[in-house]
């Protein structure tokens, strides 16, 4: 597709041949990278001074906000991707968004002062209501879809706002309320005019942003190998926590796209399921480094946690992404040990917290899983 000034926001075609991730994309891609290494960041720190409440509570709230405001943009973009001028321009906007919510990010959590990432997230959810309306003037076919999402979004986003102004101790009440308001939005339009989103590049999108995630662990483990590299005592463990770190990294990125997806896209209900589930994908893979953050600190003796408390902040979101894999990608076609080898592991990885080196234990459980799908997840596919 060339670039023009302006294009009519037709439909694209969901069986269009060579779909693909588009370079603007794979620049908001990007900048989500900031926002998530932010909440990584502030999750990091909340865990490794013992808040760990405060910081998983805070870690999911801005965490959500990240990723609902990317998987709209990315499910309109299958659809609706003119990559004309004003198309880019809008899409600039939303980038704009994305970076004020990684600056109050920080805000947020030590002062539990939402304003600034409020601010960012209607940026972003108020373009993608010109987006919605460019699309109802244009394809007549889905206009009361595009209509219903552009009003279930401003609605949605006067609650946010509104929620400012209540008491601290209505805060979860009404964030879990606009939550699964947010959520049943796209239900409620697609039940008039199902957009034409393409399985193989949603499948792919989220494929990216899963690398985006695993990012963050990566980075963990290599901040467990400076801080070996500065000498010390402990440098040994270290070097052998990276390493531990790594696999388990490489594990859950071998574990997610040996499952790829776009052939199970074929309903909504089901697709709906997917993409929201995602979250927890996400938000795991992006604990996980976190979680080893923490264990170096505890190595370093800078954590203020127990031992147990430090393992369980990598080995619960692993069982966690386990869990949430197996039931999106492996349940759906496999069937013989792989479907029990998932659960398993997961059991496994959090029973490998009261293990004296947790970190390398469930590293092993991962590279076991790994080697049941290879030997096995093959034979298994129906």
């Amino acid at each position: 597709m060339t670039r023009a000034w302006y294009r009519p926001m037709t439909a694209r075609r969901s069986d269009e041949e060579h779909r693909a991730a588009t370079p603007l994309e794979l620049l908001f891609d990007l900048c989500f990278v900031v926002a998530v290494a932010s909440a990584a960041a502030s999750l990091h720190h909340a865990l490794a001074e013992g808040h760990l409440g405060h910081g998983v509570a805070g870690y999911l709230s801005v965490f959500f906000a990240i990723w609902w405001a990317w998987l709209n943009f990315t499910w309109f973009a299958s659809a609706y991707d003119t990559d004309d001028v004003p198309y880019r321009l809008t899409t600039l906007v939303q980038i704009a968004g994305v970076l004020v919510v990684a600056a109050g990010v920080q805000r947020a959590f030590d002062r539990a002062d939402f304003t600034i990432i409020t601010v960012g997230y209607v940026i972003m959810r108020l373009t993608m209501v010109g987006q919605w309306l460019r699309a109802s003037r244009t394809d007549p076919e889905r206009r009361a879809c595009a209509l219903r999402y552009a009003l279930g979004i401003t609605v949605v986003q006067i609650g946010w706002v509104a929620r400012l102004w209540l008491p601290d101790s209505a805060f979860w009440v009404g964030f879990l309320v606009l939550v699964a308001a947010e959520l049943a939005v796209p239900a409620w339009a697609e039940r008039v005019g199902r957009t034409t989103w393409h399985p193989h590049h949603i499948a792919e999108r989220y494929g990216l942003f899963t690398l985006i995630v695993l990012g963050e662990s990566i980075l963990a483990a290599t901040g467990a190998v400076s801080s070996a590299l500065d000498g010390g005592h402990s440098a040994g463990a270290l070097i052998s926590l990276a390493v531990a770190g790594l696999v388990i990294v490489f594990s859950l990125w071998w574990l997610y796209f040996d499952h790829p997806a776009q052939e199970l896209l074929i309903s909504l209900r089901f697709s709906l399921t997917w993409g929201y589930g995602h979250f927890l994908v996400f938000a795991s893979v992006a604990a996980v480094g976190a979680g080893l953050e923490v264990a170096v600190d505890h190595d370093l003796h800078e954590a203020h946690l127990s031992s147990l408390a430090a393992g369980m902040t990598t080995t619960v979101p692993v069982a966690v992404f386990l869990a949430v894999v197996w039931y999106l990608q492996v349940r759906p076609r496999q069937q013989g040990p792989i479907t029990w080898a998932f659960p398993a592991a997961a059991l496994l990885a959090l029973l490998s917290s009261f293990a004296p080196a947790p970190i390398h234990v469930v590293a092993l459980v991962l590279a076991a899983l790994v080697a049941v799908v290879v030997f096995t997840g093959r034979r298994g596919t129906r």
